[in-house]
């Protein structure tokens, strides 16, 4: 008996051990890539002035074929203390638009909002009457149209307007092809206000001008505006804050920083205007400190200076105080910042959850808010009410499955700093067992790896059976901007012994396979990754995403050389032993790991011949290398189909080289 009791409990064992594999089977790329399609951006959020209603607009793909369908928007009003969400429109509301960027008026009674619903691929500016639920079109533009702000009269709409565009806004898209006379085209991006009555367009900035970002002063007759003269997509690195008179279009210079700014905020008494300072890599990767600029004078204070935070976006409350989202030690929080009259300046954190705060509004001076939170474990949703004790507004993504482990936010000493980054564990993650490791390095340099869900990179990873680590070196945001500006000249050095410092702090902290680590990253991040080709036999593995091998050459290439003086301190005309003493290329021949390469052909921030090169130098000296470039894409890559591909093909690379 005991014999065959014995052997019934083996049999048991043996049946729920299959059972268990069974169910931790890992899913295939297209139920990840389904899953991941599947969850919904939430975006644009705006709350009206007495802070009962919210706008907001949510991404998606079609349901029906989340792997071939395009990318869609639409608009969404809901009240927040009570009431169903409704869905608004300029089209038919059975069919899928671009429909994005709502704002509510002054008094709360119309939304404004653009949309291609009765263009194709153009948008147009358009208003929802909530009380009739009418729909009217403004105007008629022809062009890239972005960033709607109502007058603060409520009589007139102002946008950002490139007439006659021929490709979307920033460098970040396609670039056109270089034909005929070079530089002899430049597209500029105007400050535009339009009539409510006649829909009548009229241009406040002049045509040699590329305005970033704006906001209108509370007496309407000013607007603050973040501007460069010639190439926008170049010349953001040395922009000036300015303020523009509505009725005739004077500019007057308020502040010409030897830093990036970003995100004017004009106070409500209009005498002074805040703005985010700070070294930035990117255009829309916004970071730094906070000052304030008298609106008259052109003075400015540093409110933030020495505060271990990189602020990110600002929105006044009264004239004594102002909320900002800010990065702070691998994630995003929700400040108050308070200016006494005394000049005394006090912060204070109004979340604290690990977790991103890319869109938010905040209404009755500061006592209603509006946040789309995400976190590594929970989708994204639209929380709304008083700071203090917000509630879940909406159940977009209710449906959403989880693909990846529990995240750990892990600290390490490297030199005189203290880095951070995140470590994923495997979605079916056993103790008993070790596990390959794969070392995410995010783009920039300022930027931060931050939580989110639904990651495709991450989530194919972690469901596959590995760790995922992201590490956030100097040069990032989260820690204040004497670590941002800690690479300065330094590119591949101090960052890159702060990213070696933490995979071995990941080792130690995770039962994680020393002989199986692989690193990957995109942009700067690809830069990283052609860096760990020629430093170090420790990775088996290689992805490299529009890098950068030879800043030298890069210099001459790419169409935003402006944003590499603040980094490397000079031109590489002027400097060029500081370009290469970073690049890759000087240390080409210690290069041995499989790597493999992926560039959008079109990318006009790391063009396409960086890769190249590189690729070539793999080719000439027997290191295991591919290289695949997608047609007609930029910086980032937009097409379902490319994206899919991109996936498919990492994936595979990595499972080449790391499985057991």
């Amino acid at each position: 008996m005991k014999i065959w009791r014995a052997a019934l409990e083996a049999l048991a064992v043996s049946v729920m051990c299959a059972t268990a594999a069974i169910a931790q089977t890992p899913p295939s790329m297209r139920t990840i890539l389904t899953n991941t399609f599947a969850i919904r951006d939430l975006s644009d959020v705006n709350l009206s002035s007495d802070g009962t209603k919210l706008a907001w607009a949510e991404g998606f793909r079609d349901p029906r074929d989340l792997l071939r369908s395009p990318h869609y928007s639409a608009i969404f009003v809901q009240g927040i203390a009570r009431g169903a969400r409704i869905h608004v429109s300029a089209g038919n509301p059975q069919r899928y638009y671009n429909e994005q960027n709502p704002v509510w008026s002054p008094d709360g009674r119309r939304l404004a909002f653009l949309s291609d619903a009765r263009s194709h691929r153009q948008s147009q500016l358009f208003t929802w009457d909530e009380t009739s639920r009418a729909v009217r079109q403004i105007g008629g533009l022809h062009g890239d149209v972005q960033t709607v702000r109502w007058s603060p009269n409520g009589t007139a709409i102002a946008v950002l307007y490139i007439p006659g565009a021929v490709r979307d806004a920033g460098a970040l898209a396609p670039g056109s092809r270089d034909v005929g006379v070079i530089g002899s085209k430049v597209e500029e991006q105007r400050l535009a206000v339009v009539d409510l009555s006649s829909g009548a367009i009229r241009f406040i900035t002049p045509a040699d001008t590329y305005v970033y970002q704006y906001d209108w002063s509370p007496d309407g007759r000013s607007v603050a505006v973040t501007y460069a003269t010639g190439n926008g997509d170049n010349n953001w690195w040395i922009a000036r804050l300015a303020r523009v008179d509505v009725a005739t279009g004077a500019m007057r210079d308020l502040l010409k920083p030897s830093f990036q700014i970003a995100d004017p905020r004009w106070s409500p008494d209009g005498t002074r205007i805040a703005v985010i300072g700070g070294i930035m890599s990117d255009f829309i990767s916004t970071g730094g400190d906070v000052y304030l600029v008298d609106a008259s004078t052109g003075d400015s204070r540093n409110l933030t200076d020495g505060a271990p935070i990189s602020a990110q976006s600002l929105q006044w409350n009264d004239g004594s105080s102002l909320d900002l989202v800010a990065h702070r030690s691998g994630s995003m929080s929700l400040m108050r910042l308070n200016i006494a009259n005394a000049g005394t300046v006090s912060l204070t954190r109004l979340t604290d959850r690990e977790e991103s705060l890319w869109s938010w509004s905040t209404a009755r001076a500061g006592a209603v808010v509006a946040l789309v939170r995400a976190s590594f474990t929970e989708p994204p949703e639209i929380w709304a009410g008083p700071p203090a004790a917000p509630r879940q507004i909406t159940a977009s993504n209710a449906h959403a499955k989880l693909l990846n482990g529990k995240a750990v936010s892990i600290e390490w000493p490297s030199d005189r700093f203290t880095a951070q980054g995140w470590l994923i564990y495997p979605l079916h993650y056993d103790p008993h067992a070790t596990y390959p490791m794969v070392t995410i390095v995010h783009g920039g340099p300022s930027a931060e790896s931050v939580p989110s869900f639904g990651s495709r990179n991450t989530s194919a990873l972690s469901s596959q059976g590995y760790f995922v680590f992201m590490p956030n070196p100097r040069g990032s945001y989260g820690r204040g901007e004497a670590f941002t500006r800690a690479n300065i000249k330094d590119f591949g050095y101090g960052d890159w012994r702060d990213i070696m410092a933490g995979v071995d702090a990941a080792i130690r902290a995770a039962p994680i396979d020393p002989n199986r680590l692989g690193l990957m990253g995109w942009s700067y991040g690809g830069y990283m990754a052609m860096w760990a080709e020629t430093q170090t036999a420790r990775f088996k593995a290689i992805l490299a995403g529009a890098g950068v091998v030879n800043w030298q050459s890069y210099y001459g290439l790419n169409k935003i050389d402006e944003w590499m003086i603040p980094f490397f301190g000079a031109s590489v005309y002027q400097d060029p032993a500081v370009y290469a003493r970073s690049s890759p290329i000087t240390f080409i021949n210690q290069s041995k790991t499989p790597v493999l390469i992926l560039q959008g052909e079109r990318d006009e921030e790391v063009p396409a011949p960086q890769s190249f090169e590189f690729w070539h130098a793999m080719e000439t000296l027997g290191v295991p290398a591919k290289l695949i470039v997608y047609a007609d894409e930029g910086h980032g890559i937009r097409k379902t189909a490319d994206q899919i591909d991109l996936l498919t093909q990492t994936m595979a690379w990595l499972n080449r080289y790391l499985a057991q």
